[in-house]
């Protein structure tokens, strides 16, 4: 296992960003709201996937760590 980065930051593009404590808990957040929170194992998988990872594998790997979060029945405002 790789050692694990010091991470404290936030980092956001397209919609979903995260915010890693120094406690290693990942924090997901969707436009602002946070949706799910990782601890443990796959907070670590999460860490060590994100390293050296393009902005947009990122923003990947964030949707799927929030699961079943889109399926593409959400209702419009119009």
């Amino acid at each position: 296992m790789s050692p694990m980065p010091k991470i404290d930051k936030v980092h956001a593009n397209y919609g979903f960003s995260y915010q890693v404590t120094k406690d290693h808990k990942v924090f997901i957040s969707y436009e602002g709201k946070q949706v799910t929170t990782l601890t443990g194992k796959k907070a670590n998988t999460f860490i060590a996937n994100i390293q050296g990872a393009t902005p947009e594998e990122v923003q990947l790997l964030m949707a799927k760590a929030t699961g079943n979060f889109k399926r593409g029945n959400e209702r419009s405002n119009a």
